[in-house]
């Protein structure tokens, strides 16, 4: 199969609804990162999905529709979640309601909800008007690796096994979505992203964080398995042990290796002299920088050395779940 690279002009987008009618998948952009979409109603098409990415069966996705879809006919939709729609839709805010069973069971992976997405990528609109069904996407790369935000990296996972990717340029936002379970009485975060704790509780009074706990199933995408992850060897160190970690950088450098330091703009800086991958000073640039950089370290890195960031809560939530993911972390563990 030939895969295609095609900016979103009319002649793509025919191709697309072509493609998507006929149970094919196709990459799009959106303003996170890129996604592997299919139309959420076709079993089979949905299947697709999990074998091209060597998917867990048990991994939920998320169905994305365009800002004008009625989203009454796919879900209830609790009083309160009018107005976060209202407020940050479309845009990188997923939210997860009782689902009315009309998209394949494989999409929820048997749960009686759905995930639904109004993305605000040009882009990703127009070819969601154009299909005018729920399109079934998680971020299009191999299950497990780095998700991509440029349209290179789709090809690089999937070049010959997809026939056509929409390129709407690189994804500014840089994480995936924040996903919000709006079924119960107070909305509980399930992923931290760009849609911040602090911005859901303003319009509607309060918002919770969900907690996975052990041998529970997933309720959304990015609750459990390693995530993110670059295709080189790895070391992690929390902020406060940058000289372990250059101990770390000289060890692989004294062996013929080509280490290189993730971290953010403030230690770079006092990193002068090393090889590094300066994620920038604020959230926002963290976030946009993160996966491009992971994917650059494990093409020139044979030993990528990620340093904590220092800042907590807002958007540094799904910033450091991202990192601590692609390195192997969790919030407990301890430096490698």
């Amino acid at each position: 199969m030939k895969t295609l690279v095609l900016p979103p002009d009319q002649a793509a987008l025919a191709y697309a609804k072509e493609l998507i009618e006929a149970g094919e998948v196709v990459a799009f952009h959106t303003e996170t990162v890129y996604g592997l979409g299919a139309d959420a109603r076709n079993d089979a098409a949905v299947r697709k999905i999990f074998a091209l990415k060597g998917r867990p069966q048990d991994n939920p996705l998320i169905a994305h529709v365009h800002e004008n879809y009625d989203i009454s006919a796919l879900v209830e939709t609790p009083p309160y979640t009018a107005a976060l729609r209202k407020a940050f839709l479309p845009g990188p805010l997923t939210m997860v309601y009782p689902s009315k069973g009309q998209v394949s069971p494989a999409v929820s992976c048997g749960l009686e909800t759905l995930s639904i997405r109004v993305p605000a990528s040009p882009t990703a609109q127009a070819f969601l008007r154009t299909v005018n069904v729920p399109v079934a996407a998680p971020s299009a790369n191999r299950s497990k690796h780095v998700s991509p935000v440029t349209a290179q990296h789709v090809l690089d996972d999937f070049n010959g096994d997809i026939p056509l990717i929409l390129d709407g340029g690189p994804s500014q936002g840089g994480i995936e979505s924040t996903v919000l379970d709006c079924t119960g009485a107070v909305p509980q975060i399930l992923r931290a992203g760009l849609v911040t704790r602090e911005m859901i509780a303003s319009v509607v009074g309060d918002c919770g964080v969900y907690h996975m706990r052990a041998g529970e199933k997933p309720r959304s995408p990015g609750m459990a398995y390693k995530h993110y992850a670059p295709g080189c060897r790895t070391a992690f160190f929390r902020a406060q042990n940058v000289e372990d970690a250059v101990r770390c950088y000289g060890r692989e450098k004294s062996v013929g290796g080509t280490p290189y330091f993730l971290a953010e703009h403030a230690v770079c800086r006092t990193l002068s002299g090393y090889a590094c991958f300066d994620l920038g000073s604020t959230p926002e640039e963290m976030a946009a920088n993160l996966y491009a950089m992971l994917r650059a370290g494990e093409c020139s890195a044979t030993l990528l050395i990620g340093i904590e960031p220092c800042a907590r809560g807002g958007v540094m939530d799904g910033v450091r779940n991202r990192l601590l993911r692609a390195f192997g972390q969790s919030e407990g563990d301890h430096e490698t």
